[in-house]
């Protein structure tokens, strides 16, 4: 029996291991590279803490390198989802009635466990299968889901320890309820760090989940539900399905006990999910939770009082990290003529120092695009741009598929802002910039503000602290993260909650308590210590 009221250990920032030659992080991740190499996984789903192989698998590569066999998983079909969906139906009573901190002793130890003998097994399972460099993964699998963990708790702490007034003679209480049903968990291939918390998130506020990762991040995806199993979560509460979309889609859209979609992907696909949900709103047993975040066209804007070099670095870091397949990456930017020059330059000089190659090369900054298909389309963007008046390569521009996708950092100029790179996201390393006059501030930044449907995140850069309260207030609805004199990626669990709006998503802000929010169902409780013994009131009374 818990008598007490306990404080979870305060959350700290995991900090970013650096890699460098003759650490000892260095070494431990290669050799966790090498024996995943050479061990190729076969990948089951796991349902009800069982491990399920179905016999229709599908193979597992690095996208740096066509020849890479990295395993095996197994599709879920219709029984398998259906199976999923029971077992978390089943787990959750248990689940939900076991002890908050019990609950979140175990995410707290599988923060600890990702922070210490799992560090390298999820770095290197989320550089081999989605071709990230090592300080990418870093940040991501590692720190970033750490941070998920710790900070969640805290999160849900806060939310419990919200209570209503009580006036004498009574006593009232929230009571904050898992959601009735399970929840559905839709995680995408570029982010580990999302792949776990989004099924997580709600378990630690006593849902049950069934997980379908993204078909291109299943290798990281199983490691991450084996780490869970040692940090002893309980059989039922995340269910992993890997699987093709319209199948697993058709059962858990359908199924009377959805209580909620947690989603990260994109925005078509958000928004047919969203729209099946809106068709089938009757049959469910109760309004599902609809939280998503669906990527964006994210901004760099800057003005003639911007400083060089600090905006070339944000172009270079913002928009072709991890191949700029981040929902955050900076795709569009709009220089004043003035600068236009000495910003062209300064981003070729940091190009030119860049690498591009295989992960396990760890000085290559750019890597592999994460399959066929987006290969096709980030190239095929390139190659009308090339063939287009009005647009001109400035840097890059080549790709080679020989070995994996590999796809050069590319800069372009389109004179029209309206130009289907500036408005289209593109998901890979390309940054369009569209070159403004000087003295048409006011205007770029309504330009800004209009072209694109999605309002995720977007920079400012500016000396000029009039000007920077000035374009903050004109772009308050144009990105959910909003940066000063910074690139638009790399928002910390706890420091930046992370969500846009518009056409974004829901801006429900992962790592914050407003995410936890969406996973409860709060009931309100009123004890009466002396309850009235008749109905009359005293104003019934005669004169």
């Amino acid at each position: 029996m818990n008598n007490g009221l306990p404080h979870p250990p305060p959350p700290v920032n995991e900090p970013v291991q650096s890699y460098g030659p003759g650490t000892p992080e260095r070494a431990a991740l290669r050799q966790a590279l090498a024996t995943m190499r050479a061990n190729p996984v076969d990948v089951p789903a796991i349902i009800g803490g069982e491990e399920v192989r179905t016999g229709d698998t599908a193979p597992i590569r690095a996208p740096h390198d066509h020849h890479a066999n990295l395993g095996v998983y197994h599709q879920c079909g219709t029984a398998e989802v259906e199976r999923a969906a029971r077992a978390a139906v089943d787990a959750r009573h248990d689940w939900a009635a076991m002890d908050w901190d019990a609950r979140a002793a175990i995410f707290l130890r599988a923060a600890e466990l990702l922070a210490g003998p799992w560090r390298q097994i999820l770095n290197a399972s989320t550089m081999l299968g989605q071709s990230k460099n090592a300080y990418q993964a870093e940040i991501d699998a590692a720190c970033e889901l750490i941070d998920f963990w710790r900070f969640n708790v805290q999160f849900a702490s806060e939310l419990y320890a919200q209570q209503p007034i009580s006036t004498p003679g009574t006593w009232n209480r929230l009571q904050y309820r898992a959601l009735e049903g399970f929840v559905f968990a839709v995680t995408p291939f570029n982010f580990t760090s999302i792949a776990g918390n989004l099924p997580t998130a709600p378990a630690l506020m006593g849902n049950t989940t069934v997980w379908k990762p993204a078909s291109t991040s299943v290798l990281s995806g199983y490691w991450i539900c084996k780490l869970l199993e040692e940090a002893g979560l309980p059989p039922g509460v995340v269910n992993f399905v890997p699987g093709r979309g319209a199948t697993v889609g058709d059962v858990i859209f359908n199924h009377r006990d959805l209580a909620g979609l947690h989603f990260t992907g994109s925005t078509a696909t958000f928004q047919h999910m969203w729209r099946t949900i809106g068709t089938n709103i009757g049959s469910y047993r109760s309004y599902p939770r609809v939280v998503g975040e669906t990527g964006g066209k994210d901004f760099i804007v800057a003005h003639a009082s911007a400083n060089v070099d600090a905006v070339a670095t944000a172009i270079v870091r913002g928009g072709y990290e991890y191949q700029g397949q981040k929902c955050s990456a900076a795709s569009r930017v709009y220089i004043p003529d003035s600068l236009w020059p000495a910003v062209r330059d300064a981003v070729g000089a940091q190009l030119a120092d860049v690498r591009m190659g295989p992960v396990e090369d760890f000085g290559n900054f750019v890597n592999a695009v994460i399959d066929r298909a987006s290969y096709d389309k980030i190239t095929g963007y390139i190659e009308q741009a090339r063939a287009d008046d009005g647009v001109e390569i400035v840097h890059g521009g080549g790709a080679s598929d020989a070995e994996g996708y590999f796809v050069e950092p590319t800069l372009l100029r389109a004179q029209d802002p309206g130009y289907t790179t500036m408005c289209e996201e593109i998901f890979g390393p390309v940054v369009t910039a569209h070159v403004y006059p000087e003295a048409q501030w006011e205007e770029t930044l309504r330009l800004v503000d209009a072209t694109s449907p999605s309002a995720l995140t977007g920079a400012v850069f500016a000396d000029d602290r009039r000007v920077v309260e000035h374009a903050a207030r004109a772009l308050a609805d144009a990105a959910g993260n909003f940066y000063i004199n910074d690139k638009p990626t790399g928002a910390v669990v706890g420091q930046q909650p992370f969500g846009g709006a518009r056409g974004s998503g829901t801006n429900d802000k992962a790592g914050s308590v407003l995410n936890l929010v969406r996973w409860v169902s709060a009931r309100s409780i009123k004890e009466t210590f002396v309850p009235a013994r008749h109905f009359r009131y005293p104003f019934l009374d005669a004169d």
